[in-house]
This record gives C-alpha cells, sequence and structure tokens, in this order.
C-alpha cells in the first residue's frame, strides 16, 4: 500500500504538476490563451481525481499501466484545449500502455465556441412524418423548414439528424446525416452499439444528436488553417488515438497463434483508409515494446514530440 502510494505521489510531482507549470509558461509568453473562466490547478485536480480511479480494459489502474510520457501528453491536451473532465467535456482512455484524453461531445462544443466565435450550437432529430427542407447554397446547407408533429417523435422512426452552428456575425454552418450515415458511424464503434442494452439501442435520439454534433464541429476545426498551439493539440487527437489504437491491436494479435504470416488477399485503398468512429471508443491490449527510432522519426507529431522535444 506505501508502495502504491509513493507510486501515486511521484507521478503527480512529476507528471501532473510539471505540465500545469508548463501550461502556465505557455499562458506567459503569450502562446496560450485561456478561457477567462478556466482554471489550470482546478482542471488538474479534477482530473488527477479521476485517473485514481481510472481502469483500462483488463480492470487495472491506468497510473500503473500507461507510460508516464502518454499521461503527461493526455494532461496537456486536456488544459491547452481549456478543458475539465469533471464537466464531462472530455475522458481518459486507456489503448495498451499509451493513456489518451479524448474529447466528448460537451467538450467539442467547448473547443469550437472558443476557437470559431460560435455563438450558438444545437442540433434536432428528424422523423418520419416531420416536414422537413433545407436548401444549399454556395456548397452551405441551410434549414428552411422543420415542423415536427408530437406523434411523429418515435426513435423507430429516425430519418436524420442535422446540427447548426451559429457564429457571433449570425453565420451558419449546418452539417445534416442521414440515419443510414448515423448508423455507418456507429457500426464502426467497438463499443458494441447494436448489444442490447446498450446507450445507441436504450437511446437513440440523443445519441444521433452527439454523433451529427461531432461531426459538425470537427468539419469546421479541421478546416482552419490556424497554426497556434491550441489547434495543434485539437487537431492531433484523432492521429494519436489512431496511432494507439493501431499499436495496441498489434499488441493484442501478437500474443495469438500466428497462423500465416502473408495474407492471401490484397489490401484495397478503400479498405486501408476506413474512417474511425467519431463517438469515444474503449480501451484495448496492452502495446508492444516501445517504437524504434525509425519510427519516431517517421511520427514526428506523435507523444515524445511534447514531452522530449525541444522547450520543455
Amino acid at each position: 500500500m506505501s508502495n502504491d502510494k509513493n507510486t501515486l505521489a511521484l507521478i503527480k510531482r512529476d507528471v501532473v504538476d510539471v505540465v500545469g507549470k508548463k501550461v502556465q509558461e505557455f499562458v506567459s509568453r503569450g502562446e496560450l490563451h485561456l478561457p477567462p473562466n478556466y482554471s489550470v490547478e482546478n482542471a488538474m485536480k479534477s482530473a488527477w481525481l479521476i485517473l485514481q480511479n481510472t481502469l483500462d480494459k483488463d480492470k487495472r489502474p491506468v497510473l500503473q499501466v500507461c507510460t508516464r510520457d502518454s499521461i503527461a501528453n493526455a494532461l496537456l491536451d486536456m488544459a491547452v484545449q481549456g478543458l475539465n473532465p469533471a464537466k464531462k467535456q472530455g475522458y481518459f482512455i486507456a489503448y495498451g500502455k499509451q493513456l489518451v484524453f479524448q474529447r466528448s461531445y460537451f467538450g467539442t462544443m467547448a473547443v469550437t465556441k472558443r476557437v470559431a466565435g460560435a455563438k450558438d450550437i444545437f442540433s434536432e432529430v428528424v422523423y418520419k412524418g416531420d416536414e422537413f427542407e433545407y436548401t444549399i447554397k454556395n456548397g452551405n446547407k441551410y434549414i428552411t423548414k422543420h415542423v415536427q408533429k408530437i406523434e411523429n417523435v418515435d426513435p423507430n422512426n429516425i430519418v436524420a439528424a442535422y446540427c447548426t452552428i451559429i457564429f457571433d456575425d449570425d453565420r451558419q454552418f449546418t452539417d445534416i446525416m442521414t440515419w443510414a450515415e448515423i448508423q455507418k458511424a456507429w457500426s464502426k464503434s467497438k463499443m458494441n452499439p447494436e448489444k442490447e442494452g446498450s446507450t445507441h439501442k436504450e437511446f437513440p435520439q440523443e445519441m444521433a444528436r452527439k454523433t451529427v454534433i461531432n461531426r459538425a464541429c470537427k468539419r469546421y476545426l479541421n478546416s482552419s488553417d490556424d497554426g497556434s498551439l491550441l489547434m495543434h493539440h485539437i487537431n492531433r487527437e484523432d492521429e494519436v488515438v489512431a496511432e494507439a489504437e493501431v499499436e495496441a491491436e498489434i499488441a493484442e494479435n501478437a500474443n495469438q497463434e500466428l497462423i500465416d504470416i502473408e495474407p492471401d488477399y490484397e489490401i484495397t485503398n478503400e479498405e486501408a483508409d476506413t474512417e474511425r468512429e467519431e463517438v469515444e471508443e474503449p480501451v484495448k491490449e496492452e502495446r508492444p515494446a516501445e517504437k524504434s527510432k525509425q519510427e519516431q522519426k517517421q511520427h514526428p507529431s506523435k507523444q515524445q514530440t511534447l514531452f522530449e522535444g525541444p522547450g520543455f
């Protein structure tokens, strides 16, 4: 028990406290502008309390399983984006030995409002029988009519969902997803959304809204040409998660019996480019040993660039 306490104390001193100081340095140098009501210290305290009770897929404490570099980078991603896990704006998820901070749809909306100057973000579900019309002008969609009767509201009759982002200058950005598109997005999730009793099955309307909100906000954020520190941490989430997923899957497969070294089919570009699901995903198995130096050179934007790069 005493060893566990000592380990936690070391992690807090060497990781959590260091990250907090690093963020404050970004702010003092003018490289980062946090929301006026955001407290780095409070966010770090909340994250630390949550991390002490966060387990991986095998019910092991992530603070014992995950590397300190990945823990530090997950905390840095959270703080630079001005998010707080206590407000359900993101989650710490373990992929093998890699800890990743993933925004929730609440966090994605908060970041979009902060970065894009959005004053409101709302979404609605379209049901069979609704009067729904939209127009497209210069590549942008505009909802022109949505009349809904209470008798149409049925989770079994969802036709589509849409999200509209309204900016301070009254510009609008709208994204619409058909029910087929929403289901396709869910099918890529490893959370088994088709399982009886799953959140997707129990609350399809809310999950549909979350899915379209995430896509609308991410599409807008990904189109930004802002090269700031904040945008770097916003945009790196997908690549960090994808890398951690691949490494964890390699580790999982390495623990299985090797039957055939080469596949008896050709992998197509379409299969290789399959899009990753936009909602939160579960943890995976432990990944293998650290990457070679050659792999690290091929991925300069990954974990080591934040805590091993110059200036830190």
